[in-house]
């Protein structure tokens, strides 16, 4: 019985982590592996767009930001697409 509660548990903590797989913007979603057209026409143009560099300072990618409802979205593009969604940071 412990093993099933301790099992339950780790699901439920991690499981909030799944859930930025996507990101709901009215009736549009928007998900990991979408293009940034799709996420322009769901979205619009993001607050500020962040160069990602590695540790040579070439550019990887772009961190593009929105401000919804009082709290940062986040979202990670690497060529053309959203690699990683971001809430509240």
């Amino acid at each position: 019985m412990r093993r099933i509660a301790a099992v339950l548990l780790l699901f439920v903590l991690a499981s909030p982590a799944w859930a930025f797989d996507t990101y709901r913007f009215d009736a549009r979603v928007i998900a990991v592996g979408d293009s940034t057209g799709k996420l322009v026409q769901a979205a619009g143009h993001p607050a500020r767009i962040v160069q990602l560099q590695n540790e040579y300072g070439a550019v990887t990618g772009e961190r593009w930001e929105y401000d919804i409802d009082g709290k940062t979205v986040g979202f990670t593009i690497r060529n053309g697409k959203v690699e990683r969604i971001d809430e509240g940071r």
